[in-house]
């Protein structure tokens, strides 16, 4: 059941920072290519009309791809296959060679449909392969969708071909078929930005850069491939259609490899997790053999040259290249300052009173026992100090309550449920959030994106309410955003909610993913060595704002070696030695403990 407590405890912290300007200059380059577009058929050039045609049909494609490729980092080389199938869809259909012949905006929509079936179809594989094993499943894909062209003579018309649609009235024009195009390709343009801005935008980007930390805020990433692959392989059908007519009369010849290398390497250069980047790459490299002809039959040499110079030069891409706003510096000597007072507000509840316990739990890797019968505690608003030597198991018990584990045997419960081993997923629905030893940041994204894909499982609108920016989703947004930056200005980085994650200092992404946990509004809140690389001063803030947290009612469990922070906030301490308890009690307790002193705080 989905927990509203998000929509209801948003903190206000004043106005956003100014987002007119900021929206002014992400939308230049848009603004600036659609105006020249419009504005080509004035040239009357009907050459260089046809030209812009064809990349807007690519860019039809490309920008459903980008959401495969450029947010969820899967490679998809093969993609030309969905172009082909749209294209034969709907050419057979107006043709009428399978069955009657239907009118082609209603067989574009058929093709859209298919290309929607066979882009799921396409994208089950990546729910078990991952890079280069699913790259050759999509080029398998291709190689038998033009067998099938090839073979099945008396619907596609084998290698003589089938004619594509002719589009009634003004669109059977060169200009008028062009500015459909155009019309399509900036639907599809507004429906991936929209995508890109919504959770679903920021969970791509989550499983392609911190698959670990996605889960550990609920993104299940089988659902979210799926849909992603459902909406490209559509749009991808739709250019095949349009790229049909464009062509007059289709053969299996038209749809080459080096098509689909164009595809793939317009999303590299252009940027991932960007829009305009691969826009402006498909724009190049549909553009390019038009200066270069005499080299057409070096086009494959040509587009790997150029993405090897991309990646040595540009690894971010053409987008890297016009994000002015994060290539400007950043004010060096900066001050984490957190306000612990706004805790409680951001938390907005009181946790139930229930524990998080742990029963007889034993896990072994091979031959070694990581945990050996671990008897734990962790009681709602306090702190549960986990220490112990390298190696004795305290990460291991957080992934063990965080699902990334199953333990052998034993029991994990949550006041009187029991937690089903694994399902990390599952966790965020359960109020359990954590950070982790090394910050899992997603870098292409600012600090606030990060914060906001804590929030994930509190939005409510649906794939489609994002993808047209219905009212739900747009309240969905605002709500986040606030939430984030109440958060964000909670922890001490409301200065930085703008700036990309990857330009931080570490002490301020340790700071960044207790933000993102909070987010989660957790009833417990497992931390990772959140102290390790922090200076003193920092160390005692972040002390501060822990026992803040537990003092709003969330219970936590802290893994760390900084035993000053263990023995100054702690309530309850357990110390681990080879996956098993040496000693459980008080910090004064632990602190003039004979074995413990031996084996781990030394003289």
């Amino acid at each position: 059941m989905t927990d509203t407590r998000l929509a209801t405890t948003a903190v206000p912290v004043g106005e956003n920072p100014p987002r007119v300007a900021a929206r002014l200059e992400a939308l230049w380059p848009y603004l600036a290519i659609g105006a020249a577009a419009v504005a080509l058929p004035l040239t009357g050039d009907t050459y260089w009309g046809i030209i812009a045609t064809r990349a807007c049909i690519y860019w039809i494609l490309v920008a459903g791809l980008n959401l495969v490729v450029g947010f969820a980092g899967q490679i998809a080389i093969g993609w030309v296959a969905l172009l082909t199938l749209g294209a034969y869809t709907a050419s057979v259909l107006t043709a009428g060679t399978a069955t009657p012949a239907l009118p082609p905006f209603a067989a574009l929509i058929v093709a859209g449909v298919a290309g929607a079936i066979f882009g799921l179809v396409v994208g089950l594989p990546a729910l078990r392969l991952r890079t280069f094993y699913f790259a050759m499943t999509t080029l398998g894909f291709a190689t038998i969708v033009t067998q099938i062209a090839l073979a099945w003579q008396s619907v596609t018309g084998g290698g003589i071909g089938v004619p594509g649609p002719e589009f009634p009235g003004w669109f059977s024009t060169p200009w008028g078929f062009y500015y459909l195009c155009l019309a399509l390709a900036a639907i599809c343009t507004w429906m991936t930005a929209n995508i890109a801005a919504s959770r679903f935008g920021r969970s791509l980007i989550a499983v392609r850069d911190a698959e670990v930390a996605a889960e550990a805020f609920g993104i299940f990433r089988p659902t979210l491939l799926l849909t992603v692959f459902l909406f490209s392989g559509a749009v991808a059908g739709v250019a095949g259609g349009m790229f049909a007519s464009l062509q007059s009369y289709i053969t299996p010849d038209a749809f080459t490899f080096d098509l689909s290398v164009l595809f793939f390497i317009a999303i590299l250069i252009g940027g991932r997790g960007s829009i305009i980047g691969p826009m402006l790459g498909t724009i190049i490299l549909t553009v390019l053999p038009e200066f270069a002809a005499p080299l057409v039959a070096w086009s494959t040499f040509l587009y790997a040259a150029l993405l090897l110079l991309i990646v040595l030069l540009i690894p971010g891409g053409i987008a890297d290249l016009i994000d002015f706003k994060n290539r400007r510096p950043l004010e060096r000597h900066r001050e984490i300052a957190p306000r612990p007072e706004m805790i409680g507000p951001l938390i907005g509840h009181t946790a139930a009173a229930k524990s998080l316990t742990l029963e007889n739990i034993a896990l072994s890797f091979g031959g070694v026992r990581a945990i050996d019968g671990l008897d734990l505690e962790v009681r709602p608003g306090e702190v549960h100090g986990l220490i112990g030597p390298n190696g004795s198991g305290k990460t291991t018990t957080l992934n063990v309550i965080s699902g990334y584990y199953a333990p052998d045997h034993g029991a994990l419960r949550l006041g009187g449920d029991t937690l089903a081993p694994g399902g990390a997923h599952l966790r965020a629905g359960r109020r359990i959030a954590r950070t982790f030893q090394t910050p899992r940041l997603i870098g292409a994204a600012s600090v606030l994106e990060n914060v906001m894909i804590g929030g994930t499982i509190d939005g409510h609108a649906s794939f489609a309410e994002s993808l047209l920016t219905l009212p739900r989703h747009r309240r969905d947004e605002r709500v986040l955003r606030d939430a984030a930056m109440a958060t964000l200005t909670a922890v001490g980085l409301e200065p930085l909610a703008g700036v990309r994650a990857d330009r931080l200092q570490h002490s301020e992404l340790r700071f960044m993913e207790i933000a993102r946990a909070l987010m989660l509004r957790p009833d417990f809140l497992m931390l990772d060595e959140p102290a390790a690389g922090l200076s003193a001063e920092e160390i005692k803030r972040l002390g501060t704002l822990i026992v803040a947290i537990t003092r709003a009612g969330p219970g936590v469990l802290l893994v760390e070696h900084h035993a000053d922070l263990i023995f100054d906030i702690c309530d309850h301490v357990t110390v681990l030695n080879l996956g098993k308890i040496l000693a459980a009690g008080t910090p004064a307790e632990i602190r003039s403990h004979r074995e413990v002193v031996s084996a781990y705080l030394g003289a």
